[in-house]
């Protein structure tokens, strides 16, 4: 019996041992955070270990000493007027920080991680032929894309900073709503399995005022690469909606989401070291604070940029309006592709500042989709909203198909809302409600065709039963 319960007594002590090492082992991944000023071991030094998992830095633990010595304390009426210590749970002061505030410890090595090898990064040809399968159309911006972040990714892996030395390629995409800017960003994160953040200019204000701060697009990076700083170095950031920074015209009142932001960004763009907050959008919150170099960060800034149009109008009607063989007014007033004629003076023009201008190298637009593009949006890429239907139609055995006719009419319908190919699932979504209601009722349903009548409201869906399908369709399967 007394065998038995040595090694009974011999288990126990070796799980609690093992669960210990194993809690050890978990936060040596992890840097050591003041209790008192939040600030990571790398950046406060050597901490003070208490009971409980509690760190101090030596710098607090000093002012806490000066502050006791200094001040006119009597620590007899202290403690006779402190309650009783003992109902002070200590247990619940430990891990007191969360995992998305806990920062990884950078590496000891001299030489920084490299996400990506050199050998291991796509050619041009090949990151392009992956958006094809993903983005329709908007051929320029894709090559342009593919080209500066091979280049990009080539200055990363081989950290050329000799006598030449690569400078980095931000972008600046300019499209209409709804075109595939935020789209091909996305496609080409994957890709690359680079961390990506999408941040958004309309929240950003300026330093000391109620909105995110502008080093909380690194954070957002930051917990993209799950708190490992040196893959955030080398990831990318996409910032949305730049175009609301622009400044405000014939206006006195001080602007702090706009031209200020602009100034803030240019430091994060040209790369530098920022102290960024880790879990949360502001320095002024009680959370750790970790240094973020960005000078390997690939930015990358979109926006649609309304009445960009008219100023392009009005610049190309001045250089030829003089003269017997002036140009009419309203030369260009039905140029679809007016977009690609912008410049730098344009975007100035629009409120874009020089500084910020000149940090993005690579500017380029995007067009506007067409109905051609919309129904190929529909039906041609690998995860095309078609697809996505009949892939949930084909979980319960029934065909989906669509004719010609219903996508050129859903098409139609979707440039009629003017917000790109958002519209397109807003439409599907509309008309394949009833449908995926009824069909599960009845499992004698074997096909369903959506036809150009049902779009246009003049008739229903062909409904065909088991055995009755139609082995090859015309239109699109």
């Amino acid at each position: 019996m007394s065998d038995d319960f040595d090694k009974k007594d011999k288990t126990a002590e070796g799980l609690v041992k093992s669960e210990a090492e194993a809690s050890s082992g978990s936060d040596d991944e992890y840097e050591k955070i003041c209790f008192l000023c939040r600030r990571p071991e790398s950046v406060a030094g050597q901490m003070i270990d208490l009971p409980n998992h509690i760190h101090i830095c030596t710098e607090c633990m000093q002012k806490s000493f000066d502050t006791m010595n200094q001040g006119n304390l009597n620590y007899q009426d202290l403690m006779n007027h402190m309650p009783n210590i003992s109902m002070i749970d200590l247990n619940s002061l430990q891990n007191q920080i969360p995992n998305s505030q806990k920062i990884k410890k950078r590496s000891k090595k001299k030489e920084p991680k490299k996400v990506l090898d050199i050998r291991s990064i796509p050619a041009p040809h090949k990151i392009k032929a992956t958006l094809d399968d993903y983005v329709i159309g908007q051929e320029h911006a894709k090559k342009v894309i593919s080209v500066a972040v091979y280049n990009h990714y080539k200055r990363v892996a081989t950290d050329t900073m000799d006598e030449i030395e690569i400078e980095k390629s931000n972008m600046l995409m300019i499209g209409p709503t709804g075109c595939g800017k935020t789209y091909l960003v996305k496609t080409l994160a994957k890709l690359l399995d680079v961390p990506l953040a999408i941040a958004d200019a309309t929240s950003l204000t300026e330093a000391g005022y109620i909105g995110d701060d502008i080093e909380s697009v690194v954070s957002k990076l930051l917990a993209a690469a799950d708190n490992d700083v040196e893959k955030a170095e080398q990831g990318i950031i996409f910032i949305d909606e730049i175009d609301k920074l622009a400044k405000k015209k014939n206006t006195n009142q001080r602007d702090v989401s706009g031209e200020s932001v602009q100034q803030g960004l240019l430091k994060l763009l040209e790369g530098s070291e920022v102290e960024v907050p880790v879990g949360a959008n502001s320095k002024n919150a009680m959370v750790p604070l970790t240094t973020v170099n960005t000078r390997n960060i690939l930015f990358i800034c979109g926006g649609a940029f309304p009445e960009l149009e008219n100023v392009i109008k009005e610049r190309l009607n001045k250089q030829a309006s003089m003269g017997f063989g002036a140009d009419l007014k309203d030369k260009y007033d039905r140029d679809n592709k007016i977009l690609e004629k912008v410049t730098v003076e344009d975007l100035r023009s629009f409120g874009m500042i020089p500084e910020f201008i000149g940090r993005l190298p690579i500017i380029f637009t995007l067009s506007g989709l067409t109905q051609e593009m919309m129904v190929k949006i529909l039906k041609e890429p690998k995860n095309a909203i078609l697809k996505q239907y009949q892939k949930l139609l084909a979980l319960d055995e029934v065909r989906l198909e669509f004719d010609d006719g219903a996508l050129e009419a859903i098409a139609k319908k979707a440039l009629e809302k003017h917000t790109g190919a958002r519209a397109l699932r807003a439409i599907l979504e509309e008309y394949m409600l009833d449908i995926m209601y009824e069909i599960p009722k009845d499992d004698s349903i074997g096909q369903v065709i959506i036809t150009r009548e049902y779009i246009e409201g003049n008739g229903g869906p062909r409904i065909l039963l088991r055995g009755q399908e139609i082995p090859q369709l015309e239109a699109h399967s």
